[in-house]
């Protein structure tokens, strides 16, 4: 813990100076502002970078980025947020749910630009999508909104199955809940069980999978959460080890080895919010940027993983997937 606080500190005494000598030189600084870690984002940010190039802005030489991880911790967002505020950047890029909200309270001057998977005039973000108001715009993703799609998707492979499951981070409350109640109503509508499980830690992610047998489950739904989605190998990982056709929304889940994954293509929605991002530095309100809305949803489908699990992936969905995976 001691060494986590001093890299912390050590990083911001350097970052710092290299706002300072940006603002020194009249370039604008970023404030990126994110709820979980560096790693498993990598491709995000290249995406977000890309945006920003096809407005002109190139990180190093005309624009500087000031990066803030909460590493999961929701509850360090807005002291992140505020330490963005106190240095004065030019615009902030929040691009997680958690962390636009922590940045929609940290400032209403400095212009925000947000990356949501929920609807962000019921989180209060913006006033309506066509005329956000305010200093906040941003891009919506379609993954909570294709939840209830992703358990059709494993009834549709496994027609047999009666009973299935909902993994869900009930520490990220924001986007839990919206899942769990749209794919209670899915189950509902499909007339099959759902059994909602719970993990907001490693460990509890192992025993949530080991209770998965218990419940004779036929398949499981993995809910959009950040926490996820920075362990996508690890719940593929063992989504093999335990037999369960499972579903999430990245790519990677599927290339990792779960069976398929289905959701919005998150590096677009990034780098349409870095060309949104560059726009507000050549001088464009937020206020006047309608909220974008990035609605291409993927299909992967791993055809190995299928075939060790001993089900065959039927022809109409076949012809619907942008890749298979073997």
């Amino acid at each position: 813990m001691i060494r986590r606080q001093l890299i912390t500190l050590l990083g911001g005494a350097a970052a710092w100076p290299l706002a300072a000598r940006a603002q020194q030189a009249g370039m604008p600084v970023v404030g990126f502002l994110n709820s979980s870690w560096p790693g498993g984002y990598a491709p995000m940010v290249a995406a977000f970078r890309q945006g920003l190039n096809e407005t002109g802005y190139i990180e190093g030489q005309n624009v500087a980025i000031e990066y803030r991880w909460a590493e999961l911790h929701h509850d360090r967002l807005p002291e992140l947020a505020a330490d963005l505020v106190r240095r004065k950047v030019t615009v902030i890029a929040a691009t997680t749910t958690t962390a636009a909200l922590a940045a929609k309270a940290a400032t209403a001057t400095i212009p925000i630009v947000f990356e949501v998977a929920s609807d962000p005039v019921k989180l209060g973000l913006v006033a309506s999508l066509n005329r956000p108001g305010g200093n906040l715009t941003g891009v919506t993703n379609v993954n909570i909104e294709v939840a209830p799609k992703r358990l059709e998707l494993l009834h549709e492979i496994i027609p047999t199955a009666t009973t299935f499951a909902l993994l869900i981070n009930p520490s990220n409350p924001t986007l839990a809940e919206p899942a769990t109640r749209d794919i209670r109503a899915s189950a509902r509508t499909l007339g099959v069980q759902l059994h909602v499980v719970s993990a907001a830690t490693d460990n509890e992610i192992e025993h949530a999978f080991a209770n998965l047998a218990t419940l004779r489950v036929g398949g499981l739904v993995i809910g959009s959460d950040p926490f996820f989605s920075s362990r996508s190998e690890r719940l593929a990982s063992l989504a093999v080890r335990y037999a369960v056709p499972a579903i999430y929304q990245w790519r990677e889940f599927a290339a990792a080895g779960g069976l398929i994954s289905y959701g919005s293509d998150t590096r677009d929605a990034y780098r349409l919010a870095g060309f949104y991002t560059g726009r507000v530095l050549k001088g464009e309100k937020p206020a006047d940027l309608p909220v974008q809305r990035a609605t291409k949803v993927e299909l992967y489908i791993n055809l190995k993983t299928a075939k060790t699990l001993g089900i065959t992936i039927p022809l109409p969905l076949s012809g619907r997937a942008d890749e298979f995976i073997e």
